[in-house]
């Protein structure tokens, strides 16, 4: 997971924003639309937790509205792939398309200029930020910088700093850079295997921690860029992390170098005893294309 601050809301020049297609800007707008029947909202809602079907009739008494309204919003949905109605018998089951799980996210991302067409990585990195691999003397810095990021209770359900033995076991050698601004330590970034098993050996989880002070300064861009490069080099075809919802920044970041939202994991687990969310991206490099 990352450690990133809320970026400052900057006025962007109108030339540097790419537009949005206009086919898809479309089928988003339809999307909306149908959602903006709050009894349509409910019943998506319903439909979305019962993810093996449910009927007509079932929604209709859930809802407390009669049948053929039911009837009038499922068509409605279905029309737009939200979800598929058939027959079963005398019953109408309606299923939820898995797909509003990533699509839904995704257009509103876009649509709020969080995730704009970018290649493959950031390339408008700061001047001062040198990254290189990460050595034996730099521990000490990593370990303060996870420390600060844990503090900020939005980085990471960890809550106590790893041992360097621990850190050590869990990266991949090749695979740990930091970041230096007049050579003094004010960033890291480490994969980290998602699995022993030989045929996720090319799937990694990544991680980038930026220290206090340091945050908005481009040093997460300049470490992301980095690290994605060099796993492509490396044939690892997949990165993945969690982020929580609030880390808006984490998330544009990691749009920005071509990860995608996956899904958001409700309760996933408990931070100091409150359960929390958290987003679910992955990036697929070249190889899987």
């Amino acid at each position: 997971m990352t450690s990133l601050d809320m970026p400052d809301v900057r006025t962007a020049a109108v030339d540097s924003v790419d537009a949005l297609a206009p086919d898809d800007a479309a089928t988003y707008a339809g999307w909306f639309a149908c959602l903006a029947d709050p009894t349509r909202v409910r019943l998506l809602h319903q439909v979305a937790s019962h993810p093996a079907g449910i009927t007509v009739g079932e929604l209709a008494e859930a809802l407390g509205i009669g049948q053929p309204t039911v009837s009038h919003h499922v068509r409605k949905l279905a029309d737009v792939g939200f979800v598929t109605a058939e027959k079963n018998g005398t019953s109408t089951v309606v299923v939820v398309n898995p797909s509003c799980c990533t699509g839904l996210p995704h257009a509103a991302d876009a649509v709020m200029g969080v995730l704009t067409p970018r290649p493959c990585c950031p390339d408008d990195l700061p001047d001062d930020v040198t990254v290189r691999p990460m050595r034996e003397q730099d521990w000490e810095a990593v370990r303060r910088i996870y420390g600060e990021g844990i503090a900020t209770r939005t980085a990471t359900f960890t809550t106590e700093v790893p041992t360097r033995e621990t850190l050590d076991a869990q990266w991949l050698p090749r695979h740990r850079w930091v970041a230096e601004i007049d050579d003094v330590v004010v960033g890291w970034a480490a994969l980290t295997p998602t699995s022993g098993r030989d045929c996720y050996q090319g799937v990694a989880e990544n991680s980038i921690y930026v220290a206090d002070g340091m945050r908005g300064r481009g040093v997460g861009k300049a470490l992301l860029r980095t690290q994605v490069i060099a796993a492509d080099e490396a044939g690892i075809w997949t990165l993945q992390t969690s982020i929580f919802p609030e880390n808006r920044a984490s998330i544009a970041l990691h749009h920005s170098a071509g990860f995608r939202t996956i899904g958001v994991r409700e309760r996933i687990a408990q931070l100091d005893g409150i359960w929390r969310d958290t987003v679910f991206l992955e990036r697929r490099s070249a190889l899987t294309v």
